[in-house]
């Protein structure tokens, strides 16, 4: 787990359209991460 103010770890994920992005691609950007961590899960 990263501590407040720490970089995030490199990684890369499919956005809404299927493409996959890495956090590296988005360099000198804002960027903000949303999930639902409960979503497609029972309970």
């Amino acid at each position: 787990m990263a501590d407040i103010g720490e970089n995030a770890p490199s990684f890369s994920l499919a956005n809404q359209d299927g493409a996959m992005v890495s956090l590296k691609d988005l360099a000198g950007k804002s960027v903000l991460i949303w999930w639902y961590p409960k979503a497609d899960t029972p309970g």
